[in-house]
């Protein structure tokens, strides 16, 4: 089912990732394994000749999958043959959504890290809840302290939440007390040598409903500390926001640019999700979710606009995603050859 079915895509999204990979599949692993089309030996090679012959835009040893993308997969198969197929596939770090595996049985956090290294793949970081009305809640609201344990003995560089900063609404204030939150997950998270980060949907970009000349995002940034509170953008959710949020509720205009955020502070996003759409105006988000390479994301403009940035090239890390993939299997495969597929402009 496409997320636009639902009555609020973001909402089913931030809800559905909390409990990732708790479903389970009702295929078989043999059945699953064999949905996605096989690869070649060298797949992202055989794709990179259509697109010239300049420096590739994606830097080496930065393509990394957000593991939500493949829960199906991960809650029937484990995370070992996902981490085998992806490893085929060329990428280089995982991006978790959860550290259980469903019906392929119990896996300890050592298990986790060793097979990810196993495999060549580097865990980046991960997606926590924020906040819950549960106290025994695995959140950073509720249980930091064990939140922070668990990624550090998976190695983790990178801790941070997909839910949006609303725990308070969406006034000024509300925003500033999340972002004093935020500042101290990202405290405690720097004292263990590690970065918080939130990643964004398009409600980010919304306006404060005291001040609709206030753009909530802006408040975020302007409110957290930026040695202590990262941001992931999700570039396809970003422009869902330009969609949506182009003008202010009176219609006065108040456009923006995702990437512009991105150039200005480019110190504060060491994460993104890569992420695809089709343009579909008469859509209320604007896009249809694709696969990465069959939407009109200008990719190659965007990566290599943050890229070239003086000390830039390999400083930010690049996770495809897909909420609903047709086939997970198959959108990893064919995200990571279109991205190393991508050449500098000469």
């Amino acid at each position: 089912m496409s997320r636009f079915s639902q009555p609020d895509p973001e909402l089913g999204h931030r809800l559905s990732r909390r409990g990732m990979l708790g479903v389970a599949a009702g295929a078989t692993a043999a059945a699953l394994l064999g949905a996605a089309a096989p690869a070649t030996a060298d797949t992202a090679a055989t794709a990179s000749g259509a697109k010239g012959r300049g420096r590739p835009v994606l830097p080496p040893g930065r393509l990394g999958i957000q593991l939500y993308s493949l829960r199906d997969k991960v809650s029937s198969l484990g995370f070992g043959p996902v981490f085998a197929e992806l490893e085929r596939y060329g990428y280089d770090e995982v991006e978790f959504a959860g550290y259980t595996q469903g019906s392929a049985g119990p896996i300890t956090l050592a298990q986790l890290k060793r097979l990810a290294r196993d495999h060549g793949l580097n865990p980046i970081g991960s997606h926590v809840g924020y906040y819950s009305d549960d106290p025994g809640a695995y959140t950073f609201a509720q249980n930091l302290t064990k939140v922070l344990d668990d990624a550090q003995a998976l190695g983790l560089k990178h801790i941070g939440t997909a839910s949006g900063p609303f725990r308070y609404g969406s006034t000024v204030d509300a925003f500033k007390r999340a972002a004093e939150d935020f500042n101290t997950y990202g405290a405690a998270a720097r004292a263990r040598g590690m970065k918080f980060y939130q990643h964004n949907h398009s409600e980010e970009f919304s306006f404060a409903t005291d001040n609709p000349r206030v753009r909530l995002y802006d408040i975020l940034l302007k409110e957290t500390d930026p040695d202590l509170v990262h941001l992931e953008m999700d570039i396809y959710w970003a422009y869902v926001g330009q969609f949506r949020f182009s003008k202010r509720p009176d219609g006065t205009p108040a456009p923006f640019d995702p990437l512009n955020y991105v150039l200005r502070r480019p110190d504060r996003y060491p994460l993104f999700h890569v992420k695809d759409g089709e343009s579909d105006p008469s859509n209320p988000y604007g896009y249809k979710m694709t696969d990465v390479g069959d939407g009109d994301i200008d990719y190659q403009r965007f990566i290599s606009a943050v890229t070239r940035l003086r000390g830039h090239r390999m400083a930010h890390h690049w996770q495809a995603e897909h909420d609903n993939p047709a086939e997970s299997f198959t959108f990893a495969r064919r995200s990571s050859a279109h991205l190393h597929s991508l050449r500098e402009k000469c």
